[in-house]
């Protein structure tokens, strides 16, 4: 079979809710990445086959087509198609992967795969409570209830029900809330965001500034400070604090074919090694990552000591501890930069988001193989494990 190859990822720094990416329209965000891709690489972009985005609010400012969109306000050619896509969080990891199988199946040589996500100006699950509002129904249809009656599916339930599963305290949240902090502070600090962080030029009271700095890192934070944050739920173990951020932000990379690498004189930064994708309990929901990535390693003939470098998605603190827990992973070998407790979760930018902090990971630490994954509504979970080149 044919191989994909990674040349780039970019993201633009996280804003925060109501905070300095407010004021771009999501349709500009990700025009912005677009162009980045195209500026940072020295390849014909009206080569282009594809642009696939991941977008979970596909309302208001997100819809249309967000993605096609997006290649319009850009600089990329008019006659580069888009699609956008949902597959909640991970909805911009399962473009790359469909960007791979795309590369991979040899019917297409250069993807954009990407992601798209204002939760500032399309909030979270608005596209859902804004019909129900007006009358015009609701997302869970009668042979849905009859199936999971008088459960409406809940991550923050769900991750809950991880924290009494696997035993895990309150006290065990917020230790790992605040190391993403410290982790995101420290690679800040070292310059490690600098490869895959786009800058955006942003009107702000002191003038104009260009964002470069996740906006969501606490510099100051302390264990304290995070343990004193309230109960989201009066009996539970999960605040504000231990879970993922709110986000604004834009994510990209670059999927070729080795012929394409041939014909336009890139550099590939990785190959994707294995792509999979599974689903299981939608209640609980979050706890999928724990076994897609058991079987994902399994596939691809690997073990855990095998993957040098795991970006988990943050969604709340009860994931990756679990993650680590049953797979026996190294804390150490995860989310080496912070995760989106510390830097956001822009719901569907995450997925090529986290590649991009992946890729500057291993090139880091000097590590071959990296494995990332995402919980996702409904009980499903991505997995793309990458060799770096």
């Amino acid at each position: 079979m044919a191989h994909a190859y990674i040349v780039d990822a970019v993201r633009t720094a996280g804003g925060k809710r109501g905070g300095k990416l407010a004021g771009i329209h999501p349709v500009d965000l990700g025009a912005a990445v677009f162009d980045a891709i195209a500026a940072r690489n020295d390849f014909d972009t009206s080569k282009i086959d594809d642009v696939i985005t991941g977008c979970v609010s596909q309302g208001g400012q997100q819809t249309m087509d967000l993605g096609r969109n997006a290649v319009l306000a850009s600089n990329l050619p008019d006659s580069i198609p888009a699609v956008t896509i949902d597959r909640q969080c991970g909805s911009s990891q399962q473009a790359m992967m469909f960007a791979a199988q795309a590369v991979m199946s040899g019917t297409q040589d250069i993807v954009l795969a990407s992601g798209i996500e204002s939760m500032t100006r399309v909030p979270m699950g608005s596209v859902a409570t804004l019909f129900i509002k007006e009358g015009l129904g609701h997302y869970k249809s009668e042979r849905l209830e009859e199936k999971y009656p008088g459960i409406m599916f809940s991550q923050f339930m769900g991750a809950e029900m991880i924290v009494k599963k696997h035993g895990f305290s309150k006290d065990d949240l917020d230790a790992f809330a605040f190391e993403s902090h410290r982790r995101a502070k420290a690679a800040t600090e070292a310059g490690r965001f600098q490869r895959e962080i786009i800058g955006l030029d942003i009107d702000t009271p002191d003038g104009r500034q260009t964002h470069l700095i996740d906006e969501g890192i606490r510099f100051d934070a302390t264990l304290e400070g995070i343990a004193g944050v309230k109960l989201l739920q009066e009996g539970g173990t999960i605040t504000a604090a231990s879970s993922s951020q709110i986000c604004d932000g834009a994510s990209a990379a670059l999927i070729v074919s080795e012929q394409a690498l041939k014909d336009h004189g890139l550099t590939p930064r990785a190959r994707i090694h294995h792509i999979s994708v599974t689903a299981g309990d939608p209640v609980i929901m979050l706890e999928e990552p724990l076994f897609a990535t058991e079987k994902a390693l399994k596939k691809a003939g690997m073990k855990i000591g095998d993957i040098d470098a795991y970006e988990v998605n943050e969604a709340f603190a009860p994931v990756p501890l679990a993650w680590m827990k049953y797979l026996g992973a190294d804390h150490g070998r995860l989310n080496q930069h912070g995760g989106a407790i510390a830097l956001g979760h822009p719901l569907g930018a995450s997925g090529t988001k986290l590649m991009a902090t992946l890729l500057g990971v291993l090139d880091a630490t000097g590590g071959k193989y990296g494995l990332q994954t995402m919980c996702e509504g409904g009980g499903q979970a991505n997995v793309t494990i990458i060799e770096r080149l």
